[in-house]
């Protein structure tokens, strides 16, 4: 795969997944994860709740009402993307999503069509049909390719599949975690040429340099170090090589956190905002996998070295 041209000095639209904090008991802890919520925004990033940082498959229907509504309140009127997810529940997914995406517009956020078994193997033509009626209830959304890696429902889509979506002037993007750097350069490529307008982000925790070939970026991996992603786009936008430096410290971060099994990812962003003392507790959701206590002194190193490069004057 050749890779699409370079595309420099862009300012990139940074959404960041926001972590759910777990406290000893193990249930959320709803005001840590407000305060990171905000340092999102603080830091110039959008936020986006309910994803799989947030443990949304994991939550129950009323905890993930209760995220939206909390987000709608801390919001007045800033941006975010929330999760449609309609894994749990059962009837027509064309419904289902309409509605979910329906409740995250009016509550003023962006709906983000997270996967689920129900569309996991639907047709190209299928999963369009179902996606072109969510456009007819909300004026925008994105679009959610996750590898199985991350959840066992998820789906990457085929090019017959993307051409399609595409095509949907309601779906003005969406997210790629396929961890492939070769399928995103496909995806670029084929936004280049057919709609340009079309935001692909990059989901891709192992490649977060995609943005020099055009990707914007949705990342689990911002949620350990949002003001570092911000200086790392301010200095990529400025054309200013230090951006390098920073985004390879990032992407020390990322190995070390994304490495197998994925999903305990989370656990690694909760030791990680907990030593940075961003956090009360290191717990994960109780059904969430789980890293060692020996990958702490390699988190605090990294944490160190971010901190020091952002803490350099622009």
């Amino acid at each position: 795969m050749t890779p699409p041209p370079l595309r420099p000095g862009r300012t990139l639209d940074g959404i960041s997944a926001v972590l759910l904090p777990f406290d000893a008991t193990g249930q959320p802890d709803f005001e840590a994860w407000a305060t990171l919520v905000e340092r999102t925004w603080t830091a110039g990033l959008t936020p986006a709740i309910n994803m799989d940082t947030g443990y949304v498959n994991l939550l129950t229907p009323v905890e993930r009402s209760l995220v939206l509504q909390l987000t709608r309140q801390l919001a007045r009127g800033r941006r975010f993307v929330a999760g449609a997810f309609i894994q749990a529940d059962h009837g027509d997914p064309a419904t289902l999503y309409q509605r979910a995406a329906g409740a995250i517009h009016a509550a003023g956020g962006t709906p983000i069509l997270f996967p689920c078994s129900g569309i996991q193997h639907l047709s190209a033509s299928e999963l369009a049909t179902v996606f072109r009626s969510v456009g007819r209830v909300v004026p925008a959304f994105l679009g959610f390719e996750l590898g199985e890696m991350f959840v066992p429902f998820g789906r990457i889509w085929d090019r017959e599949t993307f051409l399609a979506l595409l095509e949907i002037p309601q779906m003005i993007g969406a997210k790629h975690s396929s961890l492939s750097r070769e399928l995103e350069w496909d995806r670029l490529h084929l936004r280049n040429t057919i709609r340009p307008d079309f935001r692909v982000y990059t989901g891709n925790d192992l490649a977060i340099d995609l943005i020099q070939w055009g990707s914007d970026y949705l990342l689990g991996l911002s949620a350990f170090h949002v003001d570092a992603f911000a200086r790392r786009d301010q200095w990529f936008a400025a054309g200013d090589p230090r951006w390098h430096t920073v985004n390879d410290w990032l992407q020390y971060l990322g190995m070390l956190a994304f490495r197998t099994p994925v999903p305990a990812y989370k656990h690694t962003c909760a030791q990680f905002l907990h030593l940075r003392g961003l956090i009360p507790t290191a717990e994960t959701h109780p059904q969430s996998q789980r890293r060692p206590d020996s990958d702490r002194p390699l988190l605090m190193e990294i944490n160190t070295r971010l901190n020091e490069l952002v803490a350099v004057t622009a």
